[in-house]
């Protein structure tokens, strides 16, 4: 049980939040800070997860994501992450120094944010502010049996609302991923309607094309139709539907092995001029940092190769989608 003489109650936390909050100058709108229209001529630029690397220390895995081709890492600043909530205010920065070192931008994070009120989660996103970072994945949701899902939406409703006005504050955009199962926003339809309150300049959806698949099936163009507005970054992965152990379940697979048409998708996002921040994730065998392991059963150098020859396929792919 917490000591309630050294705690502080969120409404103080609240008052205290919003007075942190009322010094940092608001963000003037622009093309580079959103660069979420361009042509289709421009190179991509491509963010590594990190998740995938925490068996390297901050400069080693800048060093290797670099040398592989990335632009950027997309920075786990979680629990269990590569940066724990408790010690953002040090690691992080430790973090951005090592990407700068090798050429990396500090663009994605990936977080559990939800709750503005926690002070963890706050702290989170004022470092990553004051560093340089513009966009991050925020926490899933999960809908409680004792209300019913229209009562709980309206509550994520009010919750992102709150959410995206500090974002507003802080120059960054948070964005909510589109995952299988029984989350929030596995039927991307969630969506729009928990957005609705928000300034979707600095809140909406990271697209995961392998996850709407997943749950969208044949339908999923339509769910991307819907989601478009939203859309403010994008999960890169494959898949395929497979048998383990007598259940059929998806199997993630290398890029191009899968059950998603990387060509089709991209002339899609090339035609809805959708050029959003992208990062990579591989959740197939890595010897355990497909996982997030700290340490891993495969050659390292194995693991690299086929980062990059992932890399090499969403470059390729994205050449060949017409506009």
């Amino acid at each position: 049980m917490r000591n309630d003489n050294k705690s502080i109650s969120r409404r103080e936390f609240a008052k205290k939040s919003a007075s942190a909050l009322a010094g940092i100058p608001l963000l003037h709108i622009n093309n580079s800070f959103f660069p979420s229209l361009a042509t289709s001529e421009d190179e991509l630029e491509i963010n590594l997860f990190s998740k995938h690397l925490q068996f390297l220390d901050y400069n080693e895995m800048s060093a290797q994501a670099a040398e592989i081709g990335f632009n950027g890492l997309d920075v786990t600043v979680r629990p269990k992450g590569h940066v724990l909530p408790d010690n953002v205010k040090n690691d992080l920065p430790r973090v951005v120094e090592a990407m700068k070192k090798y050429g990396l931008k500090p663009q994605m994070m990936t977080t559990n944010v939800w709750d503005i009120l926690q002070p963890n989660e706050l702290n989170v996103l004022q470092t990553a502010s004051q560093l340089g970072f513009t966009h991050y994945r925020t926490g899933w949701l999960s809908y409680p049996e004792e209300k019913t899902i229209a009562e709980s939406m309206e509550e994520f409703a009010d919750q992102a609302k709150k959410l995206a006005e500090v974002n507003k504050q802080l120059r960054l955009v948070g964005c909510y991923q589109n995952h299988a199962g029984n989350h929030v926003g596995a039927p991307i339809w969630d969506l729009p309607p928990i957005f609705a309150k928000s300034d979707t300049n600095f809140l909406g959806c990271q697209y995961d094309i392998r996850h709407a698949i997943v749950e969208g099936g044949k339908s999923w163009e339509l769910d991307l139709r819907r989601i478009r507005p939203f859309i403010k970054s994008l999960v890169i992965k494959d898949f395929k539907w497979g048998l383990k152990d007598g259940v059929w379940q998806p199997i993630n697979t290398p890029l191009g092995e899968g059950m998603v048409d990387f060509v089709h998708y991209f002339s899609i996002l090339k035609k809805y001029k959708i050029k959003v921040p992208m990062s990579l994730h591989l959740e197939y065998d890595l010897g355990g940092a497909e996982h997030g392991a700290t340490t891993i059963k495969m050659d390292k150098k194995e693991v690299f190769a086929k980062m990059k020859k992932d890399l090499t396929f969403i470059k390729e792919a994205w050449k060949k989608a017409e506009y």
